[in-house]
């Protein structure tokens, strides 16, 4: 019986195809390397990049400037707030007393002042009279010495005119020293400009500033966060009630190790990731600068190295990254989220550090602004007998 012929092995590749194949992978590997290496130089080495970088934000503290008793709490975690819309509402029942109390004080002053001036009025008339007593005694003095040489009179009629002249004279000298001590007082300014009613005002003003400070208002739009304050609560000057964050008003604080600081200059452009949004948006923003020094330096128990043993650790410096108003008003972001940085570093002719001082607030309110104007004019219409207007 005959067995089958067994199926043939394919033919190895021939030294030639072999070599094309090996110089083809070669060739591709080759490509890729100076690609990746092409990719370093125009574009992976002109970058600074960073997944340690978080969102940061004012987070303005409402604190009590007076002391009272909570009666209202209008604004709650997680709230919008516009700018000067009533926060914390403080009982105003002492505030009120107090600027009432003020409120005669100041117009008693005036009031005294204003008799003051009348008073001095009165002593110069006094003076005009003493004056016309003296005169007409020195002349019934006069009349009467020639007669004396006559014997028309007697020496005691004369002694007694003698007597009524110095009389009418010092009470001429009383009442010019009278009039004296009473235009120390008043003289060289008006009743407004008089020290006892500027004393007076400035008490008015201080109560009257004191009760519009127990209505507690948001100095900035932003969100409600950490409100610790609540009903009934006694409040002292100076404690912390709630914060306010502007979340139109955030920037990125990205930590760089120092050895990526060489390339990073004020003003290069940035592209950011949040976490929030993930790949499918991307932020805008601009290098403003540099902190002064690492983190471990500014933290609460900064690192000793001179004691014990010590193990270097590649330090970060924190590094502020601007962001697009109008972006984050399309996309907003929160205090705290993780951001991705990625800096590109192609244009270096900017400053490490800046070599001008900032001329412009960081941030301002007025809020607070025409408290001082707003007293000055409740003050001004009790000088003038006007009501009393309250803040």
């Amino acid at each position: 019986m005959n067995e089958p012929n067994p199926t043939p092995a394919p033919a190895a590749p021939t030294n030639g195809k072999r070599r094309r194949i090996l110089t083809i992978i070669i060739s591709a590997f080759l490509l890729l390397g100076v690609a990746w290496l092409l990719l370093w130089i125009l574009v992976l080495s002109k970058r600074e990049t960073t997944d340690d970088a978080y969102v940061g934000g004012d987070q303005v503290g409402i604190t009590a400037q007076v002391t009272g008793t909570v009666i209202e709490v209008l604004a709650d975690d997680t709230q919008r707030v516009d700018a000067g819309q009533v926060l914390v509402q403080l009982d105003p029942t002492d505030a009120q007393v107090a600027l009432s109390k003020a409120a005669s004080t100041l117009s008693l002053a005036v009031r005294q002042v204003r008799q003051q001036s009348a008073t001095a009025t009165q002593f110069d008339a006094q003076i005009d009279s003493r004056r016309s007593e003296l005169e007409q005694a020195q002349a019934q003095l006069a009349r009467r010495q020639p007669l004396l040489a006559t014997q028309a009179i007697s020496a005691e009629e004369l002694r007694n005119a003698e007597t009524a002249v110095a009389t009418a004279r010092a009470a001429l000298q009383g009442a010019e020293r009278q009039a004296a001590a009473a235009h120390v007082i008043v003289d060289g300014a008006s009743v407004e400009k008089n020290p006892a009613v500027l004393e007076a005002r400035a008490a008015f003003e201080q109560a009257w500033i004191a009760l519009r400070r127990t209505t507690l208002r948001a100095p900035v739009t932003g969100y409600v966060a950490q409100r610790s304050v609540q009903i009934g609560q006694q409040v002292q000057p100076g404690q912390p009630l709630l914060n306010v964050v502007p979340l139109n008003r955030l920037w990125v604080d990205a930590n760089f190790k120092e050895s990526q600081l060489r390339a990073l200059r004020i003003g290069q452009p940035a592209e950011l990731q949040a976490d929030l949004y993930g790949s499918a948006f991307k932020f805008q923003g601009r290098v403003l600068g540099a902190a002064a020094g690492t983190g471990a330096a500014f933290s609460l128990l900064p690192a000793q190295n001179a004691s014990g043993n010590w193990i270097k650790v590649v330090q970060r410096v924190p590094v502020r990254i601007g962001l697009d108003p109008q972006q984050l008003a399309s996309h907003p972001l929160r205090i705290g989220l993780s951001i991705d940085v990625n800096v590109d570093t192609h244009d270096r002719s900017g400053n490490l550090l800046a070599n001008t001082a900032a001329n412009a607030p960081v941030a301002s309110t007025a809020l607070y602004a025409g408290d001082v104007a707003a007293a000055a004019h409740a003050a001004d219409a009790i000088i003038h007998g006007d009501a009393l207007e309250q803040p």
